[in-house]
């Protein structure tokens, strides 16, 4: 009868215990997922800001933000549709849309992407946060940048929601792991 008043005791107690530490996030796909391409960095997303350049046109060219509802707002062509779209495909939208509306002839237009989505890092780092994207990021990068683990981080693997997904996917913590604009990165705690 003692035992099993011992027992059920401890078992409650490590039960409590686990119960605090315990957060969900969502789900977490079954397996490693590919990588995606660094490629697909270069896809426009909302919130981002791009430098739109007419040549012999200093009034039409600036710095411009994809706004919430994925549109740049330009000078005389007004709103066109930038989120989803590469760089090259936006500037020949732009360029077509001054031509078309008989404001240029034959425009030379060129988009780059100056600052890309914000990542965001949380979970066993000692500094989370939102940090700026930069091209090349890797997932040992961004755990050092988040002021590395804390004694509770997992030291092999980390959990990264891409743009667009509804599941966390599992990823060895590694250089090689790229990391892509808007991604969420959690840092899980280790089972001692």
């Amino acid at each position: 009868m003692i035992n099993r008043c011992v027992l059920l005791a401890t078992t409650l107690a490590i039960g409590l215990l686990l119960a605090g530490c315990y957060t969900d996030f969502g789900p977490i796909a079954g397996e490693p997922a590919p990588l995606p391409p660094p490629s697909a960095a270069s896809v426009l997303a909302l919130g981002e800001r791009v430098t739109v350049t007419v040549y012999d046109e200093p009034n039409l060219s600036g710095v411009y933000d994809v706004d919430p509802a994925g549109y740049l707002n330009l000078p005389l062509i007004g709103r066109v549709k930038a989120a989803g779209l590469t760089p090259s495909k936006l500037q020949d939208n732009i360029a077509r849309l001054y031509e078309s509306g008989k404001f240029l002839a034959a425009p030379k237009v060129t988009v780059t992407i100056v600052e890309y989505q914000p990542i965001y890092i949380f979970g066993e780092v000692a500094k989370p946060g939102q940090y700026a994207y930069r091209s090349g990021l890797n997932a040992i990068a961004v755990v050092a940048e988040a002021g590395g683990l804390t004694y509770r981080g997992n030291r092999s693997s980390i959990l990264i929601q891409h743009p667009g997904q509804k599941a966390w996917t599992e990823y060895p913590l590694l250089a090689s792991v790229t990391i892509l604009p808007g991604d969420l990165i959690r840092v899980p705690e280790r089972f001692y």
